[in-house]
């Protein structure tokens, strides 16, 4: 369920935004129009006769309407702006009139076709897309219909028997093109209506023309075409209000097709079945327009704030980069003092002996604790046959990380605290960077800078691009800012009264690290980064355990926001975190992750069914930001560029499985689920740059210079 879960979601999110691009007329959309054709096939009598063909039964015969009779006729509605005026003015002199509408239009303003039915106007279908019929087949002509009759039975439960097919004009201007198609509509049950007056043009004539043109001569009846939607209708509404009270006081009546010529209601109820798909299908169409409208109103809102979060990053981050590396740059006395390396370790026998001889290597005075938690493969029995100075192994029953931390706080004989994980090597200057900082008596505790260092694959890479990016630009940032959310669990640093203050590290979340650096920040303690102090750690080499690994972060982090979410409402030094640091972690690491996944459904969706131009253009531009970002962060790290060749194709696959991982996320913390530690499989090939430490040889120079407790 977890991998089909978020797969359903994204689609649902996906069909969602092709109906609605099906009923806007983006996909399967025909804008083809047939130049005239010859009229030699076209019988005299329907080229001469009047504006209704009727070719039901197999005869072709034609209907003029009776004098001082007029159909208003309104084509390719309903629209949200213009037919609401129309019906009002309709309404305003008690004239009645037929709307051909599109499926596309119906189905999106279901509302305005029930007015139309409740205020007395008759319905006619003109197709769902709006095809020119002369290109298409009798299979889509028959879908174009049959989901016409489907938009109407959803909108006003009704179908109707009247239909103008698109394009169309009078009955003379029908051609060898068009009448098969008028014939074969008739087989199909319907009544064809054309018009014998044009009130209207493409080139917008003013109301005089409008009404000149629509006025019939000599007292005959006649079918007016106007249209309810497209562009400006201003003067065409303007126009039938000077058009209606003109007519009638010449004797004219305004009436439905089918009022005019004496013959029964073009509308049917329908009911049962077909009545519940024309309902169900409204509703898909309402769902998907409003979920889509407020997922690209979403989708631009978190896009601002990211682009916005970007330039931030930039700006704090240079701000960052050129403070801490003035010359005259100090946070106070330097701290030569010794400190306690804490090292938990559950079946680390691959790594251990790696992590624990890059410490061998410090330039700073530690002892060393490996915390044995439990482990079933020989790890403390390696690092006692090590024999080195200043290494201790504490075993205890296999409890969890934060119960091995606390335990070896216990044990820990200095005032500073290192914490690093089993799987990760220093380098020779990384604990003496690390633990500058506490040269200043506000500093509780000091994030160090983690790097992947099994890079060489696919998704190393893209972790690496995220570590150097997408967490120590932010660590910067949030560094300046004040509001550091994370202490990196691989290499940290704390001063052990402020540890003791907040009671030590917590097991209420899986995100030890985060929630022991919230409670630092609500304490009152500065939270800062030390980015010269390196740590190299092996990141999951398969997608199963990089999923297990950022299935657990995410919902510890979402853990820890929660448990800590009243500091929102403190005050003083220690609501600055609440007042800016959560907000930020909330809507940038659990929020806007979700929406993610968007920019490559619209991407796909832009590409397929265009517009394709703009869709590649606009994602180039977003990677474009993420390209100079990544760059000016990788140069600040001092890293070689090169990895960012696959940074394209790590937006694309990278972002979906984060999407998936997030998402499962949600789903365990709304439901209430629960999550154990999951342990990954190592293969201890991080080294630190420069090679393995080398194993010390008894009365070795390098025996001679190890640090003494």
């Amino acid at each position: 369920m977890r991998l089909l879960l978020p797969v359903l979601v994204l689609v649902a999110l996906m069909a969602m935004l092709m109906l609605r691009g099906y009923v806007h007329s983006e996909i399967l959309a025909d804008h083809r129009i047939q130049p005239e054709a010859s009229t030699d096939k076209v019988p005299e009598k329907i080229i001469d006769g009047g504006p209704v063909i009727d070719t039901r039964g197999g005869k072709a015969t034609s209907l003029k309407l009776p004098d001082h009779r007029i159909v208003l006729t309104f084509d390719d509605g309903p629209d949200p702006t213009w037919t609401p005026k129309v019906l009002d003015v309709l309404k305003k002199h008690h004239a009645h009139a037929v709307f051909f509408v599109t499926g596309t239009m119906a189905s999106r303003y279901p509302d305005l076709v029930q007015r139309m039915v409740d205020e007395g106007h008759e319905i006619g279908l003109h197709t769902f897309n709006h095809p020119d019929l002369s290109f298409q087949s009798k299979k889509r002509i028959d879908w174009e219909l049959s989901q016409n009759q489907l938009a109407l039975a959803g909108a006003a439960g009704i179908r109707t028997s009247l239909f103008r097919p698109p394009y169309s004009s009078f009955a003379d201007a029908m051609d060898d093109k068009s009448w098969p198609v008028t014939e074969y509509i008739g087989t199909r049950g319907y009544i064809t209506v054309v018009n014998n007056t044009d009130s209207e043009d493409w080139q917008k004539p003013g109301v005089a023309k409008i009404i000149s043109n629509a006025t019939p001569k000599n007292g005959k009846g006649a079918i007016v075409l106007m249209h309810d939607s497209g562009g400006d209708r201003h003067q065409t509404v303007q126009a039938l209000d000077q058009f209606l009270p003109d007519m009638t006081d010449k004797g004219y009546e305004f009436d439905n097709l089918t009022e005019a010529l004496d013959a029964p209601t073009a509308h049917t109820a329908v009911a049962g079945p077909e009545l519940w798909k024309g309902k169900a299908w409204i509703f898909l169409v309402q769902a998907s327009e409003h979920i889509t409208d407020v997922l690209v109103v979403g989708l631009s809102i978190i896009g601002s704030l990211v682009i916005g979060r970007f330039v931030l990053m930039l700006l704090l981050s240079g701000l960052h980069a050129r403070r801490v590396r003035r010359k005259d740059f100090r946070w106070g006395e330097p701290v030569t003092r010794p400190v306690s390396v804490l090292v938990p370790a559950y079946n680390e026998a691959k790594c251990i002996e790696n992590t624990v001889r890059s410490l061998m290597a410090s330039e700073h005075p530690i002892e060393v604790l490996v915390i044995d938690d439990g482990s079933s493969d020989g790890t403390a029995r390696i690092v006692e046959a090590m024999g080195l100075p200043n290494v201790r192994v504490v075993r205890q029953l296999n409890a969890g990380k934060p119960a091995a931390l606390n335990r070896g706080l216990a044990n820990a004989r200095y005032d500073i605290i290192v914490m690093m994980d089993g799987d990760t090597v220093f380098e020779p200057s990384t604990v003496r960077e690390l633990v500058q900082p506490f040269g200043d008596p506000r500093v509780g505790a000091v994030a160090g800078n983690a790097k992947v260092g099994n890079r060489d694959s696919l998704i190393g890479a893209w972790q690496h691009i995220e570590y150097v990016m997408g967490f120590n630009l932010d660590r910067r940032m949030y560094d300046v800012l004040r509001c550091m959310p994370t202490i990196p669990g691989a290499v940290g640093a704390f001063r052990r009264s402020a540890l003791e203050r907040v009671g030590g590290m917590s097991e209420d979340t899986l995100a030890e690290d985060t929630d022991i650096t919230m409670a630092m920040h609500r304490d009152g303690w500065r939270v800062v980064y030390a980015e010269k102090a390196r740590a190299w750690t092996e990141a999951p080499e398969s997608v199963q355990q990089l999923w297990s690994q950022r299935y657990r972060w995410s919902y510890g982090t979402m853990q820890a926001i929660w448990k800590h979410r009243r500091a929102l409402v403190e005050r003083g030094p220690s609501g600055r975190f609440g007042r800016v640091g959560l907000p930020l972690v909330s809507l940038f690491m659990v929020v806007a992750p979700l929406l993610a996944p968007l920019i490559d459904v619209f991407l796909l969706y832009g590409v397929v069914f265009g517009p394709t131009e703009k869709t590649i253009v606009a994602w180039l531009g977003v990677l474009a930001i993420q390209v100079v970002c990544a760059a000016y962060a990788f140069r600040l790290d001092r890293e070689r560029m090169t990895h960012l060749i696959s940074l394209p194709l790590q937006q694309i696959l990278y972002r979906q499985l984060m999407y998936v991982v997030l998402l499962q996320s949600w789903i365990t913390a709304l439901t209430g689920g629960r999550l154990r530690w999951q342990k990954l499989r190592r293969t201890g090939v991080v080294e630190a740059p420069g090679g393995p430490v080398p194993r010390p040889r008894a009365g070795s120079e390098s025996d001679e210079r190890r640090p003494v407790g």
